[in-house]
């Protein structure tokens, strides 16, 4: 049988079940085998490894997961997708379709009961571009027992989720993300293998978890808080994005004491700190609540 992400058999199997896109649901099928093929190689998925993918479409990246590993679970949120993947999935007995939204489902349940404890998993998807942060960011604070989320999604998203320090697009998601994983770009993806075709770069973001953060913090919802609060304005100096943001907390002053015992300079910005320099800021602040 001729894969499934080929020009001609995509266009088929669509005008086979009268299946017309839908906008609001960010749906753009992958027609390039050979991209695919280079996802799972990245992805790590392997004869023993079980996959979960988020957003199967009419099957083409699940397809070549289930050639590769042990087991698939395929999320699928739109109702209309699941007789089309049933017909083109059918020849692969270890996968198994979930209706049900990914941001809702109970992702630690559904692992429990379809992988073996301690299997290796790793996460693949085209995510959808319009809710990409809220569902990787949903997988990686659920500490769910995954090895890797290796994701197609907007360019621009993924230079911003690996980016380092005194990058333009290093920001509080650089942070959020790598707290929890090494993130490293693994692959950027033309227009011209979708259908339809992106308004937008695209690239694959490999995150491979952590087993423990890089840094020590006294409390994880404060260190995030305050990653936000110094790159709240881009421009501006970490002591007054600090002021603006504690303004009825702390006065000037005992924002510039902070500053000083986390040995941080008050005229840098927020994009030269490192995960370190914000976990001491994060821990001296905190004390002083």
């Amino acid at each position: 049988m001729k894969a499934i992400a080929t020009p001609k058999r995509t266009k088929d199997i669509l005008e086979k079940y009268g299946f017309a896109f839908k906008k609001s649901l960010g749906q753009n099928f992958l027609i390039d085998v050979n991209i695919l093929e280079n996802i799972v190689d990245h992805a790590g998925v392997t004869e023993g490894t079980g996959a979960i993918e988020i957003g199967p479409g009419i099957g083409a990246l699940t397809e070549q997961l289930a050639k590769k590993a042990d087991k698939v679970l395929a999320f699928e949120i739109d109702q209309r997708l699941l007789p089309i993947l049933q017909d083109t999935l059918e020849p692969f007995p270890n996968i198994c379709i979930i209706h049900q939204d990914i941001l809702k489902a109970d992702v630690h349940e559904v692992i429990k009961e379809s992988f073996a404890k301690g299997q290796p998993i790793h996460v693949v998807a085209n995510l959808p571009y319009y809710i990409t942060t809220p569902i990787l960011m949903n997988l990686l604070m659920e500490n769910l027992p995954i090895d890797s989320i290796t994701v197609m999604i907007q360019k621009e998203v993924a230079d911003r989720m690996a980016a380092s320090p005194n990058n333009k697009s290093y920001g509080s998601l650089s942070i959020a993300v790598q707290y929890y994983t090494e993130a490293e770009v693994v692959m950027d993806v033309p227009k011209t293998v979708f259908m339809p075709q992106p308004n937008v770069g695209s690239a694959v973001l490999r995150l491979s978890m952590r087993k423990e953060p890089p840094v020590k913090v006294d409390n994880e919802p404060f260190y995030f808080d305050i990653v936000r609060a110094c790159f709240g304005q881009r421009r501006k100096t970490i002591m007054n994005n600090l002021s603006r943001h504690f303004k009825d907390r702390f006065d000037k002053d005992t924002i510039r004491e902070g500053l000083q015992k986390a040995e941080i300079d008050e005229k840098r910005r927020g994009e030269s700190l490192n995960m370190e320099d914000f976990a001491r800021l994060a821990n001296v602040f905190y004390s002083m609540l």
